[in-house]
């Protein structure tokens, strides 16, 4: 049972290790616990597994008087969760982060049952915080001592990322992408859910190049901002949105540069796949992790970093224009990426998995 939900950086992950899991143990039953409010209702099922939904509140200190309600509310959903491994005979639970994993570990250690959670971001977030108090059994993405005594297995990315040919499959990503003939193809990645601030200098930038030829502009908007970033790119030739991308090995393949916010999935991708950046750190997000994910690569130059509040077309166009310029520059920052462990970090976290559901099993035979 894994414990995943809330925004993409969460459930993508998840959705990793649980593919990971089935080639590994075919004949393993895999399942996910979620809300009813996050994009699990609608990846998790999309992708083949089921979902089963409990009710939670964030861990958000935005909630104001509602942050009271906390306890409770974990109290509530764990003993859900504790229905739910028993109901399905679950051996192991995996917390993959977001508030969604928080009962579940804690539901799983009521009911008696190992589990393990997976840091995804280079700052632990709340609800694993909260977690790592309930199990030994902890694996980060990036080791930076936050969590004792965690392992670095590295950040669970899909198996089509893990295998990438940028080279080899550019071609057919980029007709498949409709990107022109002789253009450089700049991603604007705002995650799962969009990013307000890079859909406004992406619409700058295609206002200020509408008249060139060398470049193109794909905008992941999420669903929010779709139809009125296509209203307001209407006629332009050189930019187009999308609500999402279902076949990021082909975005990937087909850019020459990617902005974007510096989830830690986000930067797992782009340090195995090599695709320079311009990473856009969420200034919102609690311990500054975006940051503290964005210097992964900006440390090994194989991105820039550039503040939210700094994000206009302008100073975009001041950064993008001589990278896009200079070929030997952007293949010197898709050299300087390091991939570490991200392309293993799935079938290394299932195999940890595994060893608990058969400790599990032991138990039960005896």
């Amino acid at each position: 049972m894994i414990g995943a939900g809330g925004t993409g950086g969460h459930i993508y992950p998840g959705l990793a290790l649980a593919d990971a899991l089935r080639r590994a143990a075919p004949g393993a039953v895999i399942s996910f616990v979620g809300t009813r409010r996050g994009l699990e209702t609608e990846l998790i099922p999309a992708a083949g597994y089921p979902l089963h939904t409990v009710d939670m509140i964030p861990f958000d200190p935005a909630l104001g008087a509602r942050r009271y309600l906390l306890p409770a509310a974990l109290l509530k959903s764990a003993a859900q969760c504790r229905t739910v491994l028993r109901d399905q005979g679950a051996q192991v639970a995996v917390g993959m982060g977001g508030y969604p994993s928080a009962p579940v570990v804690l539901g799983a250690r009521t009911a008696g049952l190992p589990c393990l959670i997976h840091e995804s971001n280079a700052v632990p977030g709340r609800a694993n915080q909260f977690a790592a108090r309930l199990t030994p059994h902890i694996a980060v993405a990036f080791d930076t001592g936050h969590l004792p005594g965690a392992v670095t297995t590295g950040m669970p990315i899909a198996a089509s990322l893990a295998a990438l040919d940028r080279e080899a499959l550019r071609p057919a990503a980029r007709r498949e992408l409709q990107v022109p003939d002789g253009a450089r193809l700049v991603l604007f990645n705002g995650g799962s859910l969009g990013a307000a601030r890079l859909t406004e200098a992406a619409l700058g930038l295609a206002e200020r190049w509408r008249h060139r030829r060398d470049v193109h502009l794909l905008v992941k908007t999420g669903p929010a901002a779709l139809d009125a970033t296509r209203r307001a790119l209407d006629g332009n030739p050189v930019a187009r949105a999308v609500r999402y991308l279902d076949r990021m090995d082909l975005a990937y393949a087909a850019a020459d540069l990617v902005v974007c916010r510096a989830g830690s999935a986000t930067v797992a991708e782009l340090a195995t796949t090599g695709v320079p950046a311009v990473l856009v750190p969420y200034p919102h997000a609690p311990g500054d992790h975006q940051t503290h994910n964005a210097r992964v690569l900006t440390d090994a130059g194989a991105g820039l970093l550039l503040a939210d509040a700094d994000t206009t077309a302008d100073r975009l166009a001041a950064l993008v224009e001589p990278l896009l310029a200079d070929p030997a520059r952007l293949a010197a920052m898709s050299g300087a990426a390091t991939p570490g462990p991200h392309a293993r970090a799935a079938d290394l976290l299932a195999e940890r998995v595994l060893a608990l559901a058969s400790r599990t099993a032991k138990e039960y035979a005896r």
